[in-house]
C-alpha cells in the first residue's frame, strides 16, 4: 500500500463570495453546499484507505487567525491532523508547498504528498481518489503530477493545461500552460479539445519538489528552510519562524516551479469540480429547480429564473419576485444583489467598502474564537449586547476591562464564573454582574454548549479593551476574546 500525505492549503480571503465569505472567515469554512464546509469536505475526501492507497493524517498550512477554526472543523469530522503549520504572513502557494515538503521529508524521506486547496467542491470523492491512484506511479518515478479538470464549457476564469499525448494508463504529458483566455480563445479551446482546466492540485514526492525548488527557485530555499527548522511549537501548532519567512518571495507554485519544470505529468479528472470562485459557480453547484433557481431555506422565489437566492440568517426571509439572472445573498449585516454575469466583480464591492471603512468589508457580526464564538446583537454609543457561545470544556481568558462593566445572563447550559475572588456556577435563567475593573473569567464545565447574553455598558466597548492575566490559548495582551 502506498501512503499519501494530504497537504491542505487553507488561507485566502474569498472576496468574490462576499458577503458570506470575508477575511475573518473565508469561504472554505462556510457550508456553501451540503456536507459540511469546503475545508471539511476536502479533508474527508483525502482520508482513509482507498484500494492500494492509504491517506495519512493531513498536514494543514494556514495562518494564525484560522488555526483554531481548522482544528475545530477537523474535530467535528473526526480527523486528527499530522500537523498544522502556521504561516507568519501570506506568501502565496510556492513557499507554503515548500515548507510542507521540508517538514514531511524530515518525518519520512520517501514521503509522497498530495497538495490541494481547501476550497474546492468535488462531490464524487471516489472518482477523485481514482484519479490520484493513476498519478502514484508517475510520482514514484520522480514526476511532478498535476491534475486537470475536463472542461464542460468555455471558461475565462481558469488557467488551462494544453495536453501533448496520453498514455495507456490515462496519464498525459503536458505541452504548455495557458493563461486565463479571453472569451474567443476559451470557445476555440473548448471546441478543439485537448485542454484541461488547471485545478491547482499536485502529487509528488517531497524530495522531488524540494529538488525542483533548488533548481528553479533557489532563492526560496534558504528562507523557507530556515523558517521550518526554526519553527516553534505552540499549543499543538507549529509556528514557522517569522524573520526568515518574511524574506521569502510572494509567488505561486505554478510560476515558481511548474511552468519551468520539464518532468511533469497530467492526470485528467472528468467529473464534477468547482473552485466556487464566484456566486455564478455556487449557483451551478447548488440544486436548481426547473427554472434554474437555486435557493436555501428561508427563501421564497416567485416567477424567478436562472438565479441564486440565499438567506444566511435564521431571522431573515428573502423574497424574490420576477428576477432573472440575479444573485441575491442576505446576511444579518449586509445584502448583495448583482447580475449573475457580474459575479466576478463582487470583489470590487469589497474594495469600495474598505475605502469607506465599512466593517462589513472584512468582518462578520459573528466572531470566531478558540473557545467558541460571539455575535453582536445591538451596539450603541455606550453599550453593546452580545450572544456568546462557549464550547464544552472551553474557557475564556482571565481578564479585566478599563472602560466597561458587564452583565451576563445564561440562556443555555451552565457557566462557571470567576469575579475577583468569587467562583460560582450560573445556570439557565440566572445572571451575574461584572463591575468595571474586576478580574473575571467564564468557563463551560459541562458537556453541552453554554450560551449567554452579555450586556456591556461603559465609555468604550471595543474588543481591544482587555487586560489578560491568564489564557489557555497563549494569546497576548490586547488580543480579542
Amino acid at each position: 500500500m502506498f501512503a499519501v500525505t494530504p497537504v491542505i492549503l487553507c488561507g485566502g480571503s474569498g472576496t468574490r463570495l462576499w458577503p458570506l465569505s470575508r477575511k475573518s472567515f473565508p469561504k472554505q469554512f462556510s457550508p456553501l453546499i451540503d456536507g459540511g464546509s469546503l475545508f471539511q469536505q476536502t479533508a474527508k475526501r483525502l482520508s482513509g484507505v482507498d484500494g492500494q492507497i492509504g491517506y495519512g493524517k493531513p498536514l494543514i498550512v494556514t495562518n494564525s487567525d484560522f488555526r483554531f477554526i481548522v482544528v475545530e472543523q477537523l474535530t467535528e469530522f473526526g480527523i486528527d491532523p499530522e500537523a498544522v503549520l502556521i504561516e507568519p504572513a501570506a506568501r502565496n502557494t510556492a513557499p507554503a508547498v515548500l515548507a510542507a515538503a521540508i517538514y514531511l521529508q524530515r518525518q519520512n524521506p520517501d514521503a509522497i504528498m498530495l497538495v490541494a486547496p481547501s476550497d474546492h467542491a468535488m462531490p464524487d470523492g471516489d472518482a477523485f481518489r481514482a484519479s490520484v491512484a493513476k498519478g502514484i506511479e508517475p510520482a514514484k518515478e520522480g514526476k511532478l503530477v498535476l491534475f486537470g479538470i475536463q472542461p464542460d464549457r468555455p471558461e475565462t476564469g481558469y488557467g488551462y493545461l494544453e495536453l501533448d499525448s496520453v498514455s495507456d494508463e490515462g496519464v498525459c504529458s503536458l505541452k504548455r500552460f495557458v493563461e486565463k483566455p479571453d472569451a474567443e480563445n476559451a470557445t476555440r479551446m473548448f471546441a478543439e479539445g485537448g485542454y484541461l482546466w488547471n485545478a491547482g492540485i499536485f502529487l509528488f514526492r517531497a524530495s522531488d519538489i524540494i529538488a525542483a525548488f533548488a533548481e528553479h527557485a533557489p532563492k526560496l530555499m534558504a528562507p523557507v528552510e530556515q523558517s521550518v527548522h526554526s519553527a516553534k511549537a505552540d499549543l499543538g501548532f507549529l509556528r514557522l519562524a517569522a524573520e526568515p519567512w518574511d524574506q521569502a518571495q510572494d509567488v505561486s507554485i505554478d510560476y515558481a516551479i511548474m511552468e519551468k519544470a520539464s518532468d511533469l505529468a497530467v492526470v485528467p479528472y472528468d467529473d464534477l469540480w468547482s473552485d466556487l470562485g464566484g456566486w455564478d459557480a455556487v449557483w451551478r453547484a447548488m440544486d436548481q429547480d426547473d427554472d434554474g433557481v437555486a435557493v436555501t431555506d428561508r427563501v421564497t422565489a416567485i416567477d424567478c429564473k436562472n438565479s441564486v437566492l440565499r438567506s444566511e440568517s435564521p431571522q431573515l426571509e428573502l423574497v424574490g419576485i420576477g428576477v432573472e439572472d440575479i444573485v441575491a445573498i442576505a446576511m444579518n449585516d449586509a445584502v448583495l444583489v448583482a447580475h449573475k454575469d457580474r459575479a466576478q466583480d463582487v470583489k470590487l464591492a469589497v474594495s469600495a467598502l474598505k475605502k469607506k471603512a465599512a466593517i462589513q468589508a472584512e468582518s462578520f457580526p459573528k466572531d470566531h474564537r478558540p473557545w467558541g464564538w460571539f455575535e453582536s446583537l445591538a451596539v450603541g454609543s455606550r453599550f453593546q449586547v452580545k450572544r456568546i457561545h462557549v464550547h464544552p470544556g472551553a474557557s475564556l481568558s482571565l481578564q479585566s476591562h478599563f472602560h466597561r462593566s458587564e452583565h451576563w445572563i445564561v440562556v443555555e447550559g451552565t457557566a462557571q464564573v470567576t469575579v475577583d475572588d468569587e467562583v460560582r456556577l450560573v445556570t439557565e435563567n440566572e445572571s451575574i454582574y461584572v463591575p468595571l475593573g474586576s478580574v473575571h473569567r467564564m468557563e463551560n464545565p459541562g458537556k453541552v454548549p453554554m450560551v449567554l447574553v452579555e450586556v456591556q455598558t461603559g465609555s468604550y466597548v471595543g474588543e481591544d479593551d482587555i487586560v489578560r492575566y491568564d489564557d489557555v490559548y497563549s494569546r497576548g495582551q490586547g488580543a480579542k476574546g
